[in-house]
């Protein structure tokens, strides 16, 4: 037996109690082959006794058992949490037994099986999405994926359109300008329509705009799609656009960072040949864990990355991020098993669930405007609001700082709407009813003048 195999076994028997303890396999695959089986032996004990099938939403003994699981501040009631998931509590002692590991192991476990633990985690992702494990490639994030994917997009020429809307995400939206320079197209922007009071937002009003843009942007190539946009938290239906623009001769690259474990769906589903994903957000792994997917027939339609070695159907060549955080990654299977445990669709139910508890009464307020509609298949937990006639980024941050100073209550301010500036509330599943009923008592003096400056 070498010096590194008494090394390693003797840093994973000391990590058999902790793990144990968090219902966590004892013991890291040695290959790629084992890390499924590994991923499956999280058990979860402490969870076990949540009812069988799909939780209730407004199930709160079960909600209040799962949020135990979340060491949160309290400093202040955080309905901001688009930025990033926080790692559930056995989630992150996983992430720090790990670190303690590849920290220990150095080079030795870098060298001889990085590799094998690199493609044992896109074996679990890929089953966790329903693709194949050559279809994807890991990021540190879905920006970092998503520039990969426009900046090496290869079927346009100069003199063709590619189409985004104000509602993408601004890094994207600065990437498909980018094309203009770099492959001599025009980039254009397409401003989405706004629901008001009186008017709501339909999914055949969706249709109609991208029906709409194509008719006058007939050289249009390539189209960018946010599934849920961070802005407003309006889910698209990028089924049926992906299908007319594909009649078009129009590819679609698709933003599917606050999608994947806030929505419940299949991603092969959406028709989309070309996405960038998050697993840092909603589905709880460590910060710098994204991923590309291509489907396999298109993987050669990408260009590698700044000349990177690889064949034409090699999905890795299309990103380099360098050295990577090893012990993230091999989070991310721990991550999956823990937002399994809970499901994907019971979390979407949570997340619109909680939302409605501000968002109802806030509809019934004079002044105020709700920029997401509340059928099911348009909107999860993410959803903004404006204070109508507050517009601007001053005005906006003014009320962040109210909400945050006088109510105890965070939120985010967000640019880049064509009609202006909003605030963003976002719910995560540790947050209880009382949180957002909080937020609706705020916005309800703030709309009757009754808050003192």
């Amino acid at each position: 037996m070498s010096n590194y195999d008494i090394s390693r076994r003797r840093f994973l028997g000391r990590s058999v109690v902790a793990a144990a303890s968090l219902g966590f396999a004892s013991a890291l695959p040695a290959n790629a082959s084992e890390w499924a089986e590994y991923s499956s032996d999280f058990s979860f004990a402490h969870l076990n006794d949540l009812p069988e099938g799909t939780l209730l939403p407004d199930d709160e003994h079960s909600w209040r058992r799962i949020a135990a699981n979340y060491s949160v501040t309290r400093k202040i009631t955080n309905l901001e949490n688009g930025y990033w998931g926080i790692m559930a509590t056995p989630v992150l002692q996983e992430y720090r037994r790990l670190t303690d590991f590849v920290n220990r192991e150095n080079t030795l476990f870098a060298r001889i099986e990085a590799g094998g633990m690199y493609q044992g985690v896109r074996d679990v992702i890929a089953k966790f999405l329903g693709v194949a494990a050559d279809e994807i490639a890991l990021t540190r994030g879905a920006t970092e994926g998503l520039q990969a994917l426009i900046g090496g997009y290869t079927k346009l020429s100069p003199g063709d359109t590619v189409l985004y809307a104000d509602i993408d995400y601004a890094e994207m939206k600065t990437a498909m300008r980018w094309l203009e320079i770099r492959r001599g197209v025009k980039a254009e922007k397409l401003s989405f329509p706004e629901p008001t009071p009186t008017e709501p937002l339909t999914e055949a009003d969706i249709l109609a705009f991208y029906e709409r843009s194509f008719d006058a942007h007939p050289k249009t190539k390539l189209l960018l799609l946010t599934h849920l946009n961070n802005l407003t938290g309006l889910i698209i239906p990028v089924a049926k656009i992906a299908k007319i623009a594909k009649q078009r001769g129009i590819d679609v690259i698709l933003d599917a960072a606050h999608s994947v474990g806030q929505v419940d769906f299949a991603v092969k589903d959406l028709g989309c040949d070309f996405v960038g994903m998050n697993l840092h957000k909603w589905i709880g792994a460590p910060i710098g864990c994204g991923l590309i997917y291509i489907r396999k027939e298109r993987i050669a339609d990408i260009d590698t990355y700044m000349g990177k070695s690889g064949g034409s159907t090699d999905i890795t060549a299309r990103i380099d991020t360098g050295t990577s955080n090893f012990a993230a990654h091999m989070t991310i299977p721990a991550a999956i098993a823990f937002h399994s445990k809970i499901g994907s669709d019971a979390k979407e139910a949570r997340l619109r669930y909680l939302r409605g508890l501000w968002v109802a009464p806030a509809r019934k307020l004079r002044g105020i405007t709700v920029l997401t509609p509340d059928e099911k298949t348009m909107v999860a937990g993410l959803t903004s609001f404006r204070l109508d006639g507050t517009t601007s980024t001053k005005g906006n941050d003014d009320l962040v700082k109210l909400l945050r100073e006088k109510f105890g209550i965070l939120t985010v301010r967000r640019s880049g709407l064509e009609m202006g500036d909003c605030i963003r509330v976002t719910p995560a599943i540790y947050n209880s009813p009382q949180d957002p009923l909080k937020l609706a008592s705020a916005l309800e003096k703030i709309a009757r003048g009754h808050v003192s400056s």
